[in-house]
């Protein structure tokens, strides 16, 4: 590995929840002083496109289904990019440390002496239901949020999902698309059938799409899906907000009726 004249060091950006505009100042300088930048999946090309050509750009995004960068595979590539370029951004989807494995890296990064700059984005589980008109909390309705994913590791639901489910807090899943039939399952144990969720896909973009409905509804929102484009799944009575679900719930009432 030969090394540059260039100090190494590592700037983690939040490039917030899809749209490129939505990232903050101060990333955007750090991606323009970069000397290269390692992007995930969710980060939109747009945002590449507006930092020089001369910037090398190196995708190490990790997709469900597709192939992808394994961590350990990122954290050495952080390390040998550093000592070799000088400045790398690591650009993430929305907030480094929401779901964004920052810690791994930065401890990585940190055991070979390389600083460590981190600038926060706009997180997607905040963001992606704002854009659709939808609070997560509202005074009299709901007076917290959990933010969560649908399983562990190992595959099972997270306890946190059941733990939130016994609450009257809005819940924000990230990464359930594929989980949805046992999500909904799940939540039905404590929560009533006819509790409004929201499936929102391509968060902030042009072709953002909100699938609106009740947990009783699951299974036929389950059929309008594309299951392989991740999702923020809102489930709570603040999704009665949206300017759609008092029109999706009669046409649900006249469906029942008829």
């Amino acid at each position: 590995m030969k090394q540059l004249h260039k100090s190494p060091k590592v700037t983690l950006v939040g490039a917030g929840p899809g749209c490129s505009e939505l990232i903050t100042l101060k990333g955007l300088e750090a991606l323009k002083k970069a000397d290269i930048i390692l992007y995930d999946a969710l980060v939109s090309p747009k945002l590449l496109e507006m930092v020089s050509p001369n910037i090398q750009k190196k995708y190490v995004g990790k997709r469900c289904g597709k192939h992808s960068v394994q961590q350990e595979e990122i954290n050495k590539l952080l390390v040998e990019y550093a000592f070799t370029h000088g400045h790398v951004v690591r650009l993430k989807g929305g907030d480094p440390f929401v779901f964004g494995r920052a810690s791994e890296e930065i401890d990585h990064l940190e055991s070979f002496g390389i600083p460590v700059t981190v600038i926060p984005g706009v997180s997607s589980a905040i963001a992606v239901p704002s854009s659709q008109g939808i609070p997560l909390t509202k005074r009299g309705t709901a007076s917290s949020f959990w933010v969560m994913t649908a399983t562990k590791r190992d595959g099972y639901v997270s306890e946190d999902l059941t733990l939130a489910a016994q609450s009257s807090a809005t819940m924000v899943i990230l990464m359930g698309i594929r989980k949805l039939k046992e999500i909904s399952s799940e939540i039905r144990r404590f929560r009533g059938s006819s509790t409004p969720i929201a499936i929102i896909q391509n968060g902030t973009l042009k072709d953002e799409i909100v699938h609106i409905g009740t947990l009783k509804s699951t299974s036929k929102l389950l059929n309008t899906l594309d299951t392989s484009k991740p999702g923020v799944i809102v489930v709570g009575n603040v999704v009665s907000e949206h300017p759609s679900f008092f029109d999706e719930e009669i046409q649900r009432v006249l469906h029942s009726i008829l």
